[in-house]
């Protein structure tokens, strides 16, 4: 079943020299948009990240510190990376808590200020898990039949990750092919920052830290009543779109 789109979508991939979204760069990026008329365009970038890459990491997705050493920066890239996706909502696989916070936080360093309250974003392996609880190249298999060459490339990841949402559409008819719809059923809960250290409560419809001695409690709340930890926060390894968020708020209760 094809997509239902009012914008175009951008299904993405990244290889990273790790997993900290605050310490770890991004060294691959790929990037499956695709229009509401069908057509698709597709772009694979291969990323300077300024830092070793670990053995480990590379026995995983193949690309080592001699591969990238030529290649450009993220800030480098950052401007063509932002001109593909600044009008598209957002797809992955795992993406809400890895992707999108990591690409978020790579932009900020870039000095890129892209607002990613403004996107829906479907998250395939949350659909996925909801319904099937398997891996990547597993639910390539279990759903295109297909087996996954060149797992962990961003490339053929990315382009997995838009065919098993396909498939998922034509394999449930409960899913609605709504980006809206995708959106919410994807999300693990209603992050304000993608990371998931701040929360939207449903009921009350207010920020909510996860974490932490004030974990479930109103943002706006512990600002009044500890506004060091709003400076804790901000010096601390938080993702740089997690601190912007904060701030954002924080500025919007000043200004109330």
């Amino acid at each position: 079943m094809e997509l239902k789109l009012s914008k175009p979508i951008c299904f993405f991939d990244i290889e990273s020299t790790g997993l900290s979204v605050v310490n770890d760069r991004i060294v691959e990026i790929s990037v499956l948009k695709v229009f509401p008329n069908g057509n698709k365009e597709s772009r694979t970038w291969l990323v300077n990240p300024g830092k070793p890459i670990p053995a480990e990491v590379t026995a995983i997705h193949g690309i080592d510190d001699a591969r990238v050493a030529n290649e450009p920066t993220f800030k480098e890239l950052s401007h063509k990376i932002y001109e593909m996706i600044k009008d598209s909502d957002l797809g992955g696989y795992n993406s809400n808590k890895f992707d999108i916070p990591m690409l978020a936080e790579e932009l900020l360093r870039a000095e890129v200020d892209f607002d990613f309250t403004k996107k829906k974003s479907v998250d395939v392996q949350n659909i996925f898990h909801k319904k099937e609880q398997r891996t990547l190249t597993a639910a390539f298999k279990f759903y295109c039949d297909r087996n996954l060459e060149n797992a962990h490339t961003a490339e053929a990841d990315t382009e997995a990750t838009y065919e098993i949402l396909k498939a998922q559409l034509d394999r449930y008819p409960d899913l609605e092919n709504s980006i809206n719809f995708l959106s919410e059923y994807s999300n693990r809960f209603n992050a304000a920052d993608f990371a998931g250290f701040i929360f939207i409560d449903k009921d009350s419809g207010k920020e909510m830290f996860s974490f932490g001695k004030y974990k479930n409690q109103s943002v706006e709340n512990v600002l009044d009543k500890d506004p060091g930890y709003y400076g804790w926060i901000q010096k601390s390894e938080f993702p740089l779109y997690t601190k912007k968020v904060l701030t954002a708020i924080k500025l919007r209760k000043l200004s109330s």
